[in-house]
């Protein structure tokens, strides 16, 4: 059995696209997942299933709540090994990193793409992009940056969802 840690994009936010957690929890049960549990409305999701590639887990997922809720919402799941990996390649200082995002792309982006959003520059601002994870750090907090998800997704040609370091902390906790 897999253990996987699935992030969903964009739910619960401002009343759009509203997926209860323990619904979502019953769907993906009656649907062959075990153990499942949720952390916080988010769309944060710890899950087991015999079910080997990430990818497909993902697919699932997505299409699952389509069917029940009506909606499209991107899906990223990892292994628990994959994240923690990811969580201790931040580049960041342990004092930065503290306060940054783990933002998971969907794929790793391309370089071409990497390197002409890496020209973009914001005081008090800071990204790094490893394979398929981008650090962002902002000293002016995350609401208050000029860099944004969007700005991402659009010049990387890619989904993402971010994370910040206390839910990360969290999800490799609730997931051994």
């Amino acid at each position: 059995m897999n253990t996987y840690i699935t992030l969903l994009r964009g739910i619960n936010v401002g009343g759009h696209k509203k997926v209860p957690m323990a619904e979502l929890r019953e769907l993906l049960l009656k649907s062959g997942f075990e153990n499942v549990r949720t952390y916080i409305q988010s769309g944060n999701i710890i899950l087991q299933s015999s079910i080997s590639h990430t990818k497909e887990i993902e697919i699932r997922i997505q299409k699952l709540i389509c069917a029940h809720f009506g909606f499209e919402v991107p899906v990223i799941a990892k292994t628990r090994q994959e994240l923690e990996a990811l969580f201790n390649a931040c580049p960041f200082s342990k004092e930065k990193k503290e306060t940054s995002y783990f933002i998971m792309l969907s794929t790793i982006p391309k370089q071409d793409l990497v390197e002409e959003v890496s020209e973009k520059t914001f005081q008090n601002e800071e990204f790094v992009i490893i394979n398929d994870c981008l650090y962002f750090h902002s000293s002016i907090g995350y609401g208050n940056s000029k860099f944004n998800m969007n700005f991402f997704e659009k010049k990387l040609n890619l989904t993402a969802t971010s994370r910040n370091y206390k839910t990360l902390m969290k999800l490799l906790e609730m997931s051994l």
